[in-house]
């Protein structure tokens, strides 16, 4: 997909795009690749995202909890976007592959959105299961959003790229929550 947005396409609002990317509709994905503004959108997502699981782990980590899921979970991002650029345009490209690291930062920013439902791991008792679903649908986003991002025709080989690249943001991340203190019973 190119760089700059048709002044004739219509853009979806900051809400709208983040609930499609959760939704996982593709299309989406391929307007926030296109639209460089997108950057900070992208990157508000991914704070907002790690502050809400971050507070919603505050009975297993804290304040303290919090500023470090944020801090890892932000510089997972662009780890995680990097190297996927990297592995998905260099060893696992196809004819039609032709991205950059701009554009993985912000399809995968978007693949955060699902983290924005982090802070229901405060209804006591959800949180080791809240944090698992929300896990999981991220992940699931950034499937859709690597294969967008690196214009696959093939679900599998976004797949692989994720697994090659998601212990960048789940090793860290596991790291914070046995880091911060122990998980409540």
């Amino acid at each position: 997909m190119s760089d700059s947005m048709d002044d004739l396409t219509p853009r979806r609002s900051f809400v709208k795009r983040i609930l499609c990317a959760s939704l996982l509709h593709a299309d989406t994905y391929e307007e926030v690749e296109a639209d460089r503004t997108a950057i900070w959108q992208a990157a508000l997502i991914v704070l907002l995202s790690s502050l809400s699981i971050g507070v919603g782990s505050f009975s297993n980590g804290g304040v303290s909890g919090i500023l470090w899921t944020t801090v890892v979970m932000f510089v997972s991002w662009i780890l995680w976007a990097c190297v996927s650029c990297a592995i998905g345009v260099g060893l696992l490209a196809t004819p039609e592959t032709e991205s950059d690291p701009g554009e993985l930062l912000r399809t995968i920013g978007f693949a955060s959105s699902p983290g924005l439902l982090g802070v229901l791991g405060l209804i006591p008792g959800a949180h080791p299961w809240a944090l698992l679903v929300i896990v999981a649908w991220m992940l699931a986003s950034m499937i859709v959003a690597i294969r967008q991002a690196l214009d696959y025709c093939s679900t599998w080989r976004a797949i692989l790229v994720c697994a090659l690249t998601s212990p960048l943001a789940v090793i860290p991340l596991v790291g914070v929550l046995l880091m911060t203190g122990p998980w409540p019973v």
